[in-house]
């Protein structure tokens, strides 16, 4: 095997992708920025127990794992930032009232989440921390659509569920870990014969929700649906209003809803959603309602955000045009030297022709070029 060959599912990022990413990653800070939301960078490595105190066995499995050479114990590679800057807003800013953090690097996955997926996607995500009313969910989602508007995605879907009207139907009933989350698997996938056979022996009520679920999925009319299928079920009619308060307060994009959605890392505790465009093969951003996330940290807030991968979100805008920029002829000359820098510092980008080299094309578009007139330098149309 060549020494150069690159593990399954990690790859070089060559210039005109890495403009395009580096651009849109630029954009979307600027637009979190614009909502206040304030730029954290947690650390590449954490000890285990720190990266994955209360995460759950999805982001376990997801983590790369190393022994620390200085101490012995044993750390981990992220796979998700979440649960970090939940310890920032707990232990180190520690705010009484409002915290809005974003936050954008790298992660890495030990194996990737979905078909043709990089294990090392470049994650991107906001969370708002201290206010537990709807609002701060819609602010999330807001953020989030105005990201992707100012991305350039078009003909946006958002899909809406609350995890809580799972856990209504599952209240009192008795049961292994390992059947609920097989359960969960049933929901996510809709296999309605291993969820039947896993709730057979459930309560009725909880039995006939769980399954009722499974059909629930749609537009506006899946709310009322529930509403009557799941009247029987204590606390579910105020989490039905509360999709339909957020889904009203949307605009310009399509709203969706399917209450048995549990996909993700198991942090979530309220509403959730998901933004799909055509073309993609699962959703660009998963966010919602996470109030759980800083109580293994000794500060139980409630918390709502979102995240994306900016090489997912790359591979569905359109691709940027190039930024015009200046070609100048290669020299010592003191003049064209002062002539560079000023047009540089002016912000042009500005390419300087090596000798031999005059008619290699290379990532930029000169439309214009630094030449010699009258004894000055100036810049002309090409």
């Amino acid at each position: 095997m060549s020494a150069w060959v690159l593990p399954d599912h990690i790859a070089d990022v060559l210039p005109s992708e890495a403009r395009h990413i580096e651009e849109l990653r630029r954009g979307l800070l600027d637009t979190a920025r614009s909502y206040g939301y304030e730029l954290v960078m947690p650390p590449m490595l954490e000890y285990l127990d720190s990266l994955l105190t209360g995460t759950g066995e999805a982001l376990d499995i997801q983590t790369c794992k190393l022994v620390d050479q200085l101490s012995g114990r044993t750390m981990g590679l992220r796979a998700d930032m979440t649960q970090q800057v939940a310890r920032i807003d707990a232990h180190l800013l520690n705010r009484k009232g409002l915290a809005r953090l974003c936050y954008c690097g790298p992660v890495v996955h030990a194996r990737p989440d979905r078909p043709r997926a990089t294990r090392e996607p470049l994650q991107f995500g906001a969370e708002i921390y201290g206010h537990e009313g709807l609002e701060a969910d819609l602010e999330a989602l807001h953020l989030a659509l105005d990201c992707l508007k100012g991305a350039g995605v078009t003909d946006i879907s958002v899909d809406l569920a609350d995890v809580r009207i799972v856990r209504s139907l599952l209240a009192g009933v008795m049961v292994e870990a390992q059947v609920l989350r097989n359960v969960h698997a049933a929901l996510a996938s809709k296999d309605a014969t291993e969820l039947a056979r896993l709730t057979r022996d459930f309560p009725e009520a909880s039995r006939e929700g769980l399954l009722a679920l499974l059909q629930l999925y749609g537009g506006m009319e899946v709310l009322d649906q529930a509403e009557k299928l799941l009247a029987r079920t204590p606390g579910v009619q105020k989490l039905l209003s509360h999709l339909r308060w957020l889904a009203s307060r949307l605009s310009g994009v399509k709203v969706s809803f399917d209450l048995a959605d549990l996909r993700g890392y198991s942090y979530y505790s309220g509403t959730r959603f998901a933004v799909y465009v055509p073309g993609g093969s699962d959703a660009l951003v998963r966010g919602g309602r996470y109030d759980e996330v800083g109580a293994v940290f000794g500060r139980n807030r409630p918390a709502a955000g979102f995240s994306l991968d900016i090489k997912q979100l790359v591979a569905v805008v359109p691709e940027r045009p190039l930024k015009a920029a200046i070609r100048a002829p290669w020299g010592d000359d003191v003049q064209v030297a002062e002539a560079i820098a000023a047009l540089r510092q002016r912000g042009e980008t500005v390419v300087c022709v090596l000798p031999g080299h005059e008619s290699e094309v290379d990532e930029f578009h000169c439309d214009r070029e630094l030449v010699q007139q009258g004894g000055q330098w100036v810049v002309q149309a090409i």
